[in-house]
């Protein structure tokens, strides 16, 4: 049996996610390759999830996929996991335990690319708000880390505000839109994806005034609403940015590694998956996306084999 412990449900990257898991996990069941599987999600704090891990602790399961609610929090209840036998892989939101496996994104490198891109693009000059994920989580921290550490080789730029979005839409609208009528004027707002984006597009288009005909460089996290904008406004007034985004496709890979786990397969360590790029090239393709989704290929068990259990050991 396979469980999955999700430490957050609250937006639309981490709901795609656990829709992958469950299709990944739908398939194989049908198929007979597993009895049966568990998701639990939960509200973001560590002492629920812990509890949860324990519960499935003691159900015996064969393999915990956990995307954590701490990079440390939790190492104790996984350690007891091990040592209960039961194998623990942390994938996206990951720990330092040392007896889990790790899948996670190169968060500090590619939020580093993109807040390179947009500084290039403003010349080196400018002011910026830098909008944060889900707080107090490994991801956040290391994408912030990548653009703090990238925008340093900027000094003509600065960072006049830093607020939470809770990668949700909703709540990134509410903090932008909070702090703009106290700061100067904004040329570009580095997000961390999740819905985030079109948040901020929508903060800024509400608040109007210079906005209204000049919008900011806002980076792109793959939401299916932003790029409808973004598509919208490059056909009105040349309105061009780039986004990179985190795959909620993972969680069909975190499911198939668990799988093969389960059967005695013996993973690298840590294995990193890749992220997703739009661009203008490529922008039309996704615009046929439903609404409130992020872009994100699928990852079939065949891939998890070729790609991850044949990766380099690091």
């Amino acid at each position: 049996m396979i469980a999955l412990s999700n430490s957050y449900y609250g937006n639309t990257w981490r709901h795609q996610m656990v829709e992958s898991f469950e299709e990944a996990a739908k398939q194989a069941k049908q198929d007979g390759k597993i009895q049966d599987y568990i998701i639990v999600n939960g509200d973001g704090t560590t002492n629920q999830q812990m509890s949860q891990m324990a519960d499935l602790i003691l159900r015996k399961v064969d393999v915990i996929a956990i995307d954590a609610a701490s990079e440390s929090a939790l190492n104790g209840t996984i350690q007891k996991a091990c040592q209960a036998g039961v194998k623990v892989v942390a994938f996206d939101s990951i720990v330092s335990a040392p007896c889990a496996n790790t899948l996670g994104f190169d968060f500090v490198q590619y939020q580093g690319d993109m807040a390179r891109e947009i500084a290039k693009r403003l010349g080196g000059k400018g002011n910026i708000i830098i909008v944060r994920g889900v707080k107090g989580s490994a991801p956040d921290n290391d994408m912030y880390k990548g653009q703090t550490e990238a925008l340093k080789e900027f000094p003509g730029i600065k960072t006049v505000a830093t607020v939470y979005g809770q990668a949700t839409t909703s709540v990134a609208q509410s903090a932008v839109a909070n702090v703009l009528p106290s700061l100067p004027h904004v040329d570009a707002v580095l997000g961390q994806g999740g819905g985030d984006d079109f948040g901020i597009a929508q903060a800024f288009e509400q608040y109007g005034g210079a906005y209204a005909d000049k919008m900011p460089i806002i980076s792109g996290g793959g939401s299916s609403n932003f790029i409808q904008w973004w598509s919208e406004r490059n056909r009105k007034d040349g309105y061009s940015t780039v986004s990179m985004n985190t795959t909620p496709g993972i969680g069909g890979a975190a499911f198939w590694l668990a799988y093969e786990m389960a059967k005695g397969a013996k993973p690298p360590r840590t294995m990193t998956m890749p992220v997703a790029v739009v661009d203008e090239k490529n922008l039309d393709e996704y615009l046929k996306m439903p609404p409130g989704t992020i872009v994100s290929p699928s990852f079939s068990q065949d891939w998890v084999q070729k790609t991850l259990l044949q990766a380099p050991a690091k």
